[in-house]
Parts: C-alpha cells; structure tokens; sequence
C-alpha cells in the first residue's frame, strides 16, 4: 500500500476499520429491521447518516441484549461480568437468520513502514454458530495491542498470542465465565506483578519436574520395598526347600495326631521354662516324636535336665558366644575340612562340596573346637554335629552340642587318652559276659573284641552306619537318659541278631556281619530295638562295672611295680581282697543311696504337683466365692426391707444349733 497525505475521510475511515467497519453497521441495522424482537429487547440504535459525518459523531449506545451488533472494544479482553448475559435466538429465527459478523479481517501497517501485520483475526460462521448459539469471541483489543506493545516488547505477534492454544487461525477462542488465569492473559500478568509468559512455562516445567521426580522417588521406594519382600519370601521359600532337604529320612514309627498335640503343649512349657513330670515325658517319648518338631523336643528335653541337674562351675564350658567363636581361627582347620566330604556322603544337605550342609558343618566344628581346647577336634563329632544341623539352626545345634559334651558327660569318650572309651568297652563286654554269654565265647574265641565293631558305635552315636531315622530315635532317648543309651541300643542290636553271628564261622565273616548286615535292619525290627530300650535299665550294672575297672587298673599299676622287701604274698592277696570287698561294699551303699535319691526327687516332684494343683484350686475357689458375694449383694439390693429381715432372721434360726443351745445351757 502505498503512502499519501491523509485526508479526514481517510482518518475517520481508519477510525472506523478500528471499532468497526460501517459495512457491518449497515448490514446489521438492516437485519435488525426485519427481527421481530421480544417485549423485554429494545429497538437498536439508528446508524449515522453519512460515513463523513460518523466519523466525527459518536455511536449510539449498543444493546448489551442485542446479538446482532458488535461490542464495544472493551480495554480487557473479557467484557464485565454486568453484560456477561446468555444469548437465546427464537427456535423459528434461529435457522433462517445469519449473523451479519461472517468473518472480520483488519490489518495496519507499521508506523516504521516495514509491512507487518499488527493483528490478523478471523472467525468462521461455524465456530459462531454452533448448537445455534452465535459465541462471543475472545481476543486482544487494539488498546491491550498499544499497551502491551508500549510496555514490554512483545516476543510473539498478537496472532500467535490468540493462536497458543494450539487451536486453528481462523477459529476464535470462545468467552470463558471464569476469571483468566496467568497463562491466558499477559496482561493481567503484568498487571499482577508477574514475569513474561516464558518465565511462567519455565517454572511451569519446573514444577512438572519436580512433581516427576517426587513420582520418581516414591516408585524407587515402592521398588525396593517389593525387592526385599520378596528377599524375604525368597530366603524363606530357600528355608523350607532346605529344611524338607533336610528331612529327606524315613522315620521309625508312625507318630499320631494325639501325640503331636500333647508335644505342642510340652513345648509351650519349655517356652515358659517350666518343670515337666519325667514319666510323662518317657511316655510322650515312647510313643513318637514328630520329625518336623524334633529339633525343638531335643531343646526342650535339654531344658529339663538342666532344670533338675547343674554342672559344677568347673565343669561349665566358657561363656563365649558362637558368633565371636566364628571370629577365631582354629588349629584343627585342616582336620575338620578332610572330615567333612566324609560326613553323611550320601545325604543331599551334605553331599555338595562346600556347600550350604558342609558350610555350616564346617562353622559348627570350627566353633566347638575353639570352645573345648582339651577336646578340639575328634572324627565322631563330626557326625554328631551332622545330625544336629539336621534338625536346627547353627546355633541352637551349637548350644546341643554343648548340652550333649558338657551335661551328659559325652565329651570323656573324645579326649585325647581315650580312657572313658576304654571303660566303656570294658562295660560292653561285661555286659555280653553277664546277660548273654555264648554270644561273648563266640566273639572271644573269634577274637573279636568290641573296639572293632563297637568304637564307631560310641564315638559317633551310631549314626556313621546306621539309618537317619533310627539314629534320630536314639538321639530321642540319649537327651532323655544320657550316656546308657549307647549301651542299651549296642546289647538290644547283638542280641536281637545272636542267632546270625552265631553262624559266623570266621574273624572276617564275624566283622563283616557287624559292619554291614547288622546296620541293613527293616523297619519293624529298628521299632522292637527301640522298645527294648525303653524297657531296659543297666544303669547299676555299667556303675558297677565302671568300679570294677578302675580297681583292675590300680591292681595292674600296683604288681608292675618291684617289690625290694620280701613281704609274703599271701599278706597282700589278703590285704587285695580286703579292699576288694570294702569297695563292692561302698559301691552297693553307693547304689542304694542313689535310689533314694531318685525317690526322694520323685516323691518331691510329686509334692509341687500337688501344691500347684491345691493353690490352682484355692483360686477356683475364691473367685466363687468373690461370685457368691457379688450376687448375694445384687439380691440384697432388688429385696424389700421386710424380705429382707425375714431373709436375716430366718439365717439366724438355721446357723443356731442344739449343740451351741447345749453349751448355752451349761454355762453359769
């Protein structure tokens, strides 16, 4: 376009093109006169008479009802809310009649002459009319245009300012009701004291991260949180895949429902640490003990010795805990890891080298050789050990194996002189000699003496040869009776298989039948040799025997010695009988006072049972009586006065008898 001198009718021209075109005005006056308008719409204004004079004249006020013509530019781009008013067309007008605004385009030029088009804004007869209601568009007024532009230069063309929204070009933004918010109007954002619209989308994006991060955070946490729930149900999914490993053994005796049940109330004692009747336990004992609880029996029978028996302070073990033990190096190391592919090679918690089942084998004979200096290491504890790990944890297994060295005394059969083995030996074969003689004439025509099939027996309580589930039974009856039960299950095993050692001709046939044949035993027979155990009592026998090899071996010391005086022999035969008689004397008052000492225990026990059992009853027998008061109170209380005396007078009548009449009677 080019430049010339401006006249007044151009002036005014442009002053219309910026409020509104005179085309529009006209068109919009002729529309009005054909609308019939309602009772309560008043006519519109006239238009001026000439475009000459309009300029110069003012326009008549708009009808703010009207929606035919044009408001006003408003300085905000939403008008006040007084003439914010719903706009309704008649149903019959509202298809016939079109809205004069069909589409609206102005453009300026620069004041700089550079051709850029200061606002572009159209509107599409469909975006005005849609659902038959013309929409009131919503955009910058020319004086927000000379604000803006005078106040802060402008990144964005008032277009692309209408255009943010990412809606189409021609398309206007309908009126909103509610108030504009920081990201719609720029104006009120500098009105308001806030930064330019980039600085709102940079906080904008701001607080989106950091909303992302907060989500971010909580989701790690959320993660690690299952991560170590299912830690947790994987370690203890590992559990019980190991403890079934564990238990992978055919037990001896099928144990019912009612005897798991009375164990669980034993147990519930041992959790209360309270004595339990023995005869009880030998009777729960002999009927079964549950492979899955077995490991918690054998703590609970361990508490019940130690509630009846305590160790001298000499013969404790050192207070050392198993984890600082652990902490230590040992000098059994090398001893302790040849022995362990050796230890239970074919059970799978044990086969796998080094793995979890040698692992804590190795931890556990590490710490008890550390613990016990004068013992150390011995090849049978391993097995020992083995079987404890079997049925608990490291440490509870470590606190039994202390139990079984210290307490029952097993830890003499390990030292280093092997003396409490030998007396042992020597009980074996007094007892064979006593109880079944042509088996013992056999084996010692044979040659056979009993540290050749029996010192595994003792060292590793039989459970380097013979089946888990009857070394488990008989683990169940050493934590109840102690050391005689190698004794009873060695002379109820030979016994019960006299006849086939008996046909045994040879050394090696005799030696082979007892390392193989015997431990290959059925179920049903592993059950009889149990029950002989229960049955059986040799606890004076191996006392005596015990005297009896001591007395052996200080003859023995005795007669190695050379005699330099001529002292006769007859003298110290006597002298020797003399004391032989003197010590069977002392050994049989020795067993009596022990047999009086188990009475007196029992007799004892009995006597806290009844005691218990009377106070229990007192309590019954008081809180009836609190009941009695209570409701002799309550009824005293619903009672009339007169009842009530009746009541009383009639108790007194009962309560006084002839024989108190009688000693009424008799006094002065």
């Amino acid at each position: 376009m080019r430049k010339h001198q401006q006249t007044p009718i151009e002036g005014a021209n442009r002053m219309r093109g910026r409020l509104g075109s005179m085309d529009s005005f006209e068109r919009s006056n002729s529309l009005a006169s054909e609308k019939d308008y309602s009772p309560g719409d008043s006519p519109p204004g006239t238009p001026p008479a000439s475009p000459l004079s309009s300029a110069w004249q003012t326009f008549p006020e708009e009808d703010s009802d009207s929606p035919q013509f044009r408001r006003r530019a408003h300085t905000f781009s939403h008008p006040p809310s007084s003439t914010r008013r719903k706009l309704n067309l008649q149903d019959g007008r509202a298809h016939s009649v079109h809205s004069p605004l069909l589409r609206q385009s102005s453009s300026e030029q620069c004041s700089d002459g550079e051709g850029r088009k200061r606002t572009s804004s159209t509107c599409s007869n469909e975006s005005l009319n849609i659902g038959g209601t013309p929409v009131t568009p919503r955009r910058i007024s020319w004086r927000q245009r000379i604000f803006l532009r005078v106040a802060s230069p402008m990144n964005k063309s008032p277009s692309a300012m209408q255009q943010q929204d990412g809606l189409d070009r021609n398309e206007l933004l309908p009126l909103s009701p509610l108030t504009p918010t920081m990201e719609e109007e720029p104006l009120v954002i500098f009105m308001s004291g806030g930064d330019d619209p980039e600085k709102v989308r940079e906080r904008k994006k701001s607080e989106e991260l950091r909303a992302l991060w907060r989500k971010a955070i909580h989701q790690q946490i959320l993660l690690l949180r299952m991560e170590k729930e299912n830690q947790k149900l994987e370690a203890s999914r590992d559990e019980l895949q190991s403890r079934k490993v564990k238990l992978d053994y055919e037990e001896v005796g099928v144990c019912q429902k009612e005897v798991l049940i009375t164990w669980d109330k034993k147990l519930l004692n041992y959790r209360a640490k309270i004595r339990c009747d023995m005869e009880d336990i030998h009777t729960s004992l002999k009927e079964g003990v549950p492979k899955s609880r077995r490991g918690e029996i054998w703590q609970f029978l361990a508490l019940q010795y130690r509630l009846r028996h305590r160790l001298p302070n000499k013969q404790q073990p050192p207070a050392t805990s198993y984890k600082e033990l652990l902490k230590q190096l040992t000098a059994q190391q090398h001893a302790i890891l040849v022995d362990l592919g050796r230890t239970f090679p074919t059970h799978p918690y044990f086969s796998a080298q080094l793995g979890a089942g040698q692992l804590s084998l190795f931890n556990l004979l590490k710490a008890y050789s550390l613990l016990d200096k004068e013992v150390g290491y011995c090849q049978g504890i391993s097995f020992v050990a083995g079987v404890l790990l079997l049925h608990m944890s490291e440490e509870q297994a470590f606190e039994m194996l202390k139990f079984l060295m210290y307490d029952l005394g097993f830890r003499k059969q390990y030292r280093p002189d092997m003396m409490s083995l030998q007396i042992q030996m020597y009980q074996l074969s007094r007892l064979l000699h006593d109880y079944h003689r042509d088996l013992y004439n056999h084996l010692e025509e044979n040659e056979i003496s009993p540290s050749l099939y029996a010192a595994p027996w003792f060292l590793t309580l039989f459970a380097s040869q013979f089946p888990l589930g009857f070394v488990a039974r008989v683990f169940d009856i050493i934590f109840l009776q102690g050391t005689e039960v190698i004794f009873k299950v060695a002379l109820s095993l030979l016994s019960s298989q006299e006849t086939l050692i008996m046909e045994c001709e040879n050394f090696e046939s005799i030696v082979e039948f007892l390392k193989s044949s015997l431990p290959d035993m059925n179920t049903t027979e592993m059950e009889k040799i149990i029950t002989q155990v229960f049955e059986m009592d040799i606890s004076k026998q191996l006392h005596a025997y015990e005297v009896e090899y001591h007395v052996l071996q200080d003859e023995l010391h005795e007669s190695s010695y050379a005699f330099e005086d001529s002292e006769p022999v007859e003298k110290l035969e006597r002298a020797n009988n003399q004391l032989k008689r003197q010590n069977m004397d002392l050994l049989e008052k020795l067993q009596i006072a022990h047999a009086k000492i188990q009475t007196l225990e029992s007799n004892l026990e009995n006597l806290l049972t009844r005691e218990t059992k009377m106070k229990s009853l007192i309590r019954t027998l008081e809180q009836e009586k609190m009941a009695y008061q209570k409701t002799v109170e309550q009824i005293r209380k619903l009672l009339p006065a007169d009842a009530l005396a009746n009541c009383e007078s009639l108790l007194r009548d009962l309560n006084s008898n002839p024989n108190n009449k009688a000693k009424t009677g008799n006094k002065p």
